[in-house]
């Protein structure tokens, strides 16, 4: 994992901007005793050191940071944007309906032809896209 190119670089920022409102959200610390949630945020800066380290281990971090936002701090699992769970994958993909799924999968295979005839691919670009497509078809 090279988190210098752009597909990482996206989704790092999208986890980088999480763990700072996670950090600044106040709600945490009324929700679980201070000391697990210290624990809880050293875990996940561990993860960010990972990720800048392009450790393969980070996937599986990931996952289980999110699926921990998820079930320890269930007030704010509406803040992890959608694009992580996808990129992290693994128990993740629970949290993400079948159509869902299928529309990144159908960005993955997107990335894997641009790149197949050595074109950019811009994930985000092609993402919000593929959702305004969608829209307008249903």
């Amino acid at each position: 994992m090279n988190i210098n190119l752009p597909y990482h670089r996206y989704h790092f920022a999208l986890l980088m901007s999480l763990f700072d409102t996670l950090r600044a959200e106040s709600v945490l610390m009324t929700q679980t005793p201070e000391e697990s949630n210290i624990l809880f945020l050293e875990r996940f800066e561990e993860l960010i050191t990972q990720l800048e380290a392009g450790d393969q281990d980070a996937l599986y971090s990931g996952q289980e940071i999110l699926c921990q936002i998820i079930s320890r701090y269930p007030q704010v699992a509406h803040m992890i944007p959608r694009d992580l769970l996808w990129y992290f994958g693994g128990d993740c993909l629970h949290y993400m309906p079948d159509e869902e799924i299928a529309q990144y999968q159908l960005l993955d295979e997107h990335q894997a032809e641009a790149e197949a005839r050595g074109e950019d691919f811009d994930w985000e670009q092609a993402r919000l896209l593929l959702m305004s497509e969608q829209l307008r078809n249903s």
